[in-house]
């Protein structure tokens, strides 16, 4: 507890776009709440902590981390273990977090083909000398320094121990209040648990289903959708049909499909084999030549299936060899989570 006798709350952004540190300011008025309740000892993108603020605290004196960003380079590595040394809950908010989301993308390929595309050859790159970005530069004033950018994109409880996890892209404000409730009260569920619904997306969508069956799938730009009826039976990918609900289905009900930010509902063990599958249910066709048809007008399926959980699923990632010139993606469904090799 701090001097004041408030419990002392951190908020810290690794490898993310943002949005999760935007969600808190969801709160609007409550937020006023939560700076009332709580000490808020570190809050880089808010007020102007340091590192240094951190490290001269005791071991867990601070209560509560909410720790947003995935793992992507060392300094996320290493803001994550000096958090979890310095607090007694840690707290994976929002999916990049608690699955890696949009950076874990990054794990269909590798850092050398990535470094390859943006510093030599994209269609926008100047880059005559082939300058990349180095560890370690020496200029006239010293030694300049820039984290190491890893090989492979993880989870947060991939690198330390997390006590819960807050799903969402960016997590609702109901479901921060909620934690937050449940932080104060002391009525927390048991470790290891997503504070949120167990319902799916479709659970709370109000558009009226048939069981009707996909003869193709559209992009958004190719149909203008009915606003009564589900858009998975309209042949718009939407992923509520596996994935966890509590967001109150917001983006089917403006004509979006659900991309899946919430993640998959309890017990499922990896999200985007559960979503092939409930997607799979509803393709009409007999043979597999009929749903490799519909398959055919689904652009980018790996996007669709493991757009916020690859770092997180069976697959981890895919390791890119060279086949005459080719490079060809080759999945490892077995990963050890703590192997340093895949940082190199």
């Amino acid at each position: 507890m701090a001097s004041n006798g408030k419990p002392k709350l951190a908020l810290y952004w690794a490898s993310s776009c943002g949005g999760c540190e935007i969600a808190v300011l969801a709160l609007h008025e409550k937020i006023l709440e939560v700076a009332d309740a709580f000490d808020i000892v570190f809050w880089p993108c808010a007020m102007d902590f340091k590192e240094e603020d951190i490290k001269a605290m005791d071991d867990g004196s601070i209560d509560v981390c909410l720790f947003n960003g995935a793992i992507r380079n060392d300094d996320n590595e290493h803001m994550a273990h000096l958090l979890r040394q310095k607090s007694k809950v840690m707290v994976a908010f929002g999916s990049c977090a608690m699955e890696g989301c949009m950076p874990g993308l990054a794990n269909f390929t590798d850092r050398e083909q990535m470094m390859n595309f943006i510093y030599h050859d994209s269609p926008t790159t100047d880059n005559p000398e082939s300058i990349e970005p180095q560890v370690i530069t020496e200029v006239a004033e010293g030694e300049l320094r820039l984290p190491a950018f890893w090989n492979t994109v993880r989870t947060l409880d991939q690198v330390v121990p997390v006590e819960y996890y807050l799903p969402g892209c960016p997590p609702e404000a109901k479901w921060i209040e909620v934690a937050v409730g449940a932080i104060l009260s002391g009525e927390l569920p048991p470790p290891g648990s997503v504070i949120g619904a167990d319902v799916t997306v479709c659970d709370e969508c109000p558009r009226t289903k048939s069981e009707k069956k996909i003869t193709r799938f559209y992009r958004p730009q190719e149909i203008i959708p009915d606003p009564d009826i589900c858009l998975l039976e309209q042949g718009i990918f939407c992923a509520g049909i596996a994935t966890r609900g509590g967001c109150g289905a917001l983006c089917p009900q403006v004509n979006m499909g659900c991309r899946g930010c919430y993640g998959p509902n309890e017990g499922v063990i990896d999200g985007g084999a559960r979503l092939i599958g409930a997607i799979g249910s509803v393709i009409e066709g007999r043979t597999a030549e009929d749903i490799d048809a519909v398959l055919d007008t689904l652009p980018d399926p790996a996007g669709y299936f493991y757009r916020f959980s690859l770092p997180h699923s069976l697959l981890r990632r895919v390791h890119l060899v060279n086949d005459n010139g080719r490079n060809v993606a080759q999945p490892i469904k077995e990963v050890p989570r703590l192997d340093p090799s895949l940082n190199e």
